[in-house]
């Protein structure tokens, strides 16, 4: 099924000869008020207002720059002097009150002794992993899925990178 993808939606369709809706708009706008100008304004005050206005409009219906319309580079330029540039930031503080318990150095020290009592020594546990023949139980058990019985020995080396690396050890003896 092929559908038809819109192009150039960028451009405005001509509506009125080569004009677009809103370049006539901002056309008919100025001879609209010329035109009310005309009868309310002396002679030398209405073409001074009316060749004003005639300048805005055909600007306002023409003229871009960097692709935007100058309508829109006027509203922002009024939007940023109008509007405040300063912003400030203040962070609430909510002031907590927490009571912490007096407790001794050696209470500390007897309550540590007590926690950690109950678990292995991790310097232990790292010198008996590098460095023990026999198996830590639970620990090396042979894989069936990478092929590894409980025959087979692994061997741990390091590399120039300093990268650690299992291998199978094989004893040719």
């Amino acid at each position: 099924m092929q559908f038809q993808i819109p192009q150039f939606i960028e451009v405005e369709n001509k509506i009125v000869g080569p004009l677009t809706l809103k370049q006539f708009l901002y056309l008919a706008a100025a001879g609209g008020l010329s035109f009310l100008f005309f009868f309310i304004f002396s002679m030398w005050l209405w073409l001074f207002i009316t060749m004003f206005m005639a300048v805005i409009a055909f600007a306002f219906a023409f003229i871009k720059y960097n692709g935007q319309p100058l309508i829109r580079i006027t509203l922002n330029a009024f939007g940023f002097f109008w509007k405040p540039r300063l912003y400030l930031w203040q962070r609430e503080i909510e002031e907590k009150i927490i009571e912490v318990p007096d407790f001794s150095v050696e209470t500390k020290r007897k309550n540590l002794r007590e926690y950690f009592s109950g678990m292995p020594s991790v310097k232990r546990l790292l010198v008996d992993l590098m460095t023990s023949k026999n198996p830590i139980p639970k620990r090396e058990k042979g894989s069936p899925r990478l092929g590894i019985t409980s025959k087979e020995r692994l061997s741990a080396f390091r590399k120039l990178t300093g990268e650690k690396e299992i291998s199978r050890r094989v004893d040719y003896r």
